[in-house]
């Protein structure tokens, strides 16, 4: 029997890494929120790898956090170990990667959601929406709750008709044998969207009393301090390390000679997996030339015993993982605590979204996360906080944000999805974004704290003190263009000193930086600032100079861009009406209905010639539309 529980401006379906930050979200850009989750022990659960960041989606956390969402945050107050990557390169793939207390990381987002403002936490299950005339109203739960909204965000991971795989075993399960979501799943293919099935895995835990640490190699944090956050300012100084260790030929003989009971290779998963994440078996037959695989052993928390096996994924049945764990340096006799297991779950066809996340078969209803296609926690959590802030804005009335490629991987990410679909777990990588110079991890927050700030995520305070950071750096980078330094004795030693060609003749400060073996130290003790500066404004100064061309070649380009992208498609337009298309071009048109001509020419299938004839329809101004 129905009753009435309640009306809202959003409701929230799920509280994983997209829900939690969809509900804040929704919550700080002032939108009474009421998120519902089938068990408030698992928020913020981390039911894969106990991990934040890496290459790009270290980036994406700090967007998260410059937009005002938590998971930096929250990763910062509760983490194990900080490393940064690929220090030896380039800024624009410099990432930072956490080790998380997976249990306190779920803590401490479950506390913060409970005293957000605005926000209500509660447990059920939403087993269909409230439709009428193709606009989705509300939810109604397993015992009858009728709750009422103006917008409605679906974050349900891989919990749609979910099924847990462990060599010949298969049951419905959600992550971690939660409760899986059936009728949802139905309802939605009821209402008309299509789905796929996706598949994903996980390792064994073992237990580290069991481990022989010697055989390994280990993998410390960074000693110096860092943070996620640009708000953190108390930093976790006592880390806990990891460790390294690799399969043997040993493992990869076993596991050939148990193929036939792989569930992958027995064709009882049907779902698609991750091509960036695969398991162990699919290395072993893909890189069969592979003598050995690495094997990262991560603690899952302070307080447990449990270890994050890295790199062994795996869905071969329980006796052949323990095997195989006892085949590989410094596990031979270690205690599996839980095994490996495979779990397929449904998915919405991303094409169906608009780039606000909403979905173009039902108006005001959102969806975010792994339902979307994707894999990772940080690309769910990005597009949770996306999908949270523009249902909020909607249903207070206020215009929507997309953001474009050029200003976030979180813009690439969505953009990627709604153009081009995926037909295998999207993983967000820096080579998907063509303007990754200008997305890096040091300027998220020049990127994205004024937006954040404009929609009411970024308090005054953060908001000053980023006017400030600013205004620090442009100062900095005046003042150095302004000085000269002089060929002394000084200059020239600290030039020898760091490899560097001495001078001839006076050069401004800014250009001695530019020079490859130069850095901001050496100018500091050539051209002192009377005021101490931060380093991360010293940092930003340092890019920003010694990168100044190439930074000023892909700025060239997103202006390009924007006139594509300044270029609207009406919603409704009628791409029959349009003579000269190619048929492949006119069916993909009509299944994403681009925004903008920008948006257009990435939709595969859709060629030069074919953006070509739409340009020149739209530039007639008679433009036939689709009668809804």
């Amino acid at each position: 029997m129905q009753y009435d529980a309640g009306s809202y401006d959003v409701i929230v379906i799920g509280a994983g890494h997209a829900g939690s930050e969809a509900g804040l979200a929704a919550a700080r850009v002032g939108a009474k929120t009421l998120m519902i989750t089938i068990n408030l022990d698992m928020v913020a659960f981390m039911p894969c790898n106990p991990s934040v960041g890496g290459p790009a989606k270290g980036i994406v956390v700090r967007e998260i956090d410059a937009l005002g969402g938590e998971m930096g945050k929250n990763i910062d107050k509760t983490h194990i170990q900080m490393r940064m990557l690929n220090t030896g390169k380039g800024p624009a793939v410099r990432a930072l990667r956490a080790q998380a207390d997976k249990f306190l990381y779920q803590q401490e987002m479950k506390k913060t959601i409970e005293n957000e403002p605005n926000l209500t936490l509660i447990q059920g299950m939403v087993e269909r929406l409230i439709v009428e005339d193709g606009v989705c109203n509300g939810v109604v739960t397993q015992t009858g709750a009728t709750y009422k909204a103006k917008t409605v965000v679906i974050t349900t991971g891989t919990f749609l008709r979910g099924e847990i795989i462990l060599g010949e075993l298969k049951y419905a399960s959600g992550p971690n044998n939660q409760q899986p979501s059936i009728r949802l799943s139905e309802h939605l293919e009821e209402l008309g969207f299509d789905l796929v099935r996706f598949k994903t895995g996980t390792p064994p835990r073992v237990n580290s009393h069991t481990i022989d640490y010697s055989k390994t190699e280990i993998q410390p944090g960074d000693e110096e301090p860092r943070a996620f956050s640009y708000e953190t300012t108390k930093f976790i100084t006592d880390q806990l390390p990891c460790w390294l260790t690799y399969t043997s030929l040993e493992t990869h003989q076993i596991i050939d000679d148990n193929l036939h009971r792989s569930p992958m290779y027995s064709g009882m998963i049907k779902g698609t997996g991750p091509r960036y994440c695969p398991s162990i078996e699919d290395k072993v037959v893909r890189f069969n030339d592979k003598p050995r695989h690495q094997i990262f052993l991560e603690p899952e928390g302070r307080n447990t015993q449990e270890v994050y096996v890295q790199g062994l994924s795996t869905s071969l049945p329980e006796d052949v993982q323990r095997r195989i764990l006892a085949t590989i340096p410094g596990l031979e006799n270690v205690q599996m605590m839980r095994a490996g297991y495979a779990i397929e779950y449904d998915a919405i066809v991303p094409t169906q979204l608009w780039p606000t996340l909403e979905t173009k078969k039902v108006k005001n209803l959102y969806t975010a996360g792994q339902i979307n296609g994707t894999s990772g926690y940080e690309e769910a959590a990005g597009q949770g906080l996306m999908a949270g802030i523009n249902a909020g804005l909607n249903a207070l009335g206020k215009e929507e944000l997309i953001l474009s490629r050029s200003e976030a991987y979180i813009g690439v990410l969505i953009d990627d999805l709604v153009t081009k679909g995926t037909n295998e777990p999207y993983r967000l990588l820096t080579s998907r974004a063509e303007y990754r110079l200008l997305l890096r991890h040091d300027n998220a927050d020049l990127r994205l704290t004024e937006i954040g700030h404009k929609i009411g995520m970024i308090k005054e305070e953060r908001y000053e003190k980023f006017l400030d950071k600013k205004a620090a750096v442009e100062a900095e980078k005046s003042r150095l263009q302004s000085i000269i330094i002089k060929p002394n004795e000084q200059t020239q030693e600290i030039i020898r000193q760091s490899g560097g060609t001495e001078l001839k003749d006076g050069i401004r400060a800014s250009d001695l930086l530019k020079r490859p073996e130069m850095n901001y130290s050496h100018i500091k003790l050539l051209a002192p600032s009377e005021t101490e500066l931060d380093n991360d404004v010293t940092e930003q100064v340092e890019i920003q100079i010694k990168y100044e061309g190439y930074i000023e070649k892909s700025l060239q380009q997103v202006d390009r861009l924007k006139k594509m992208e300044n270029k609207k498609i009406p919603e409704n337009i009628d791409y029959d009406a349009i003579s000269g298309l190619a048929n492949e071009a006119r069916q993909k048109l009509k299944q994403v209905r681009p925004l903008s001509v920008a948006q257009a020419s990435r939709i595969s299938g859709v060629n030069p010639a074919d953006v070509s004839i739409l340009l020149v329809y739209l530039e007639q101004g008679k433009i036939a539309r689709v009668s809804k």
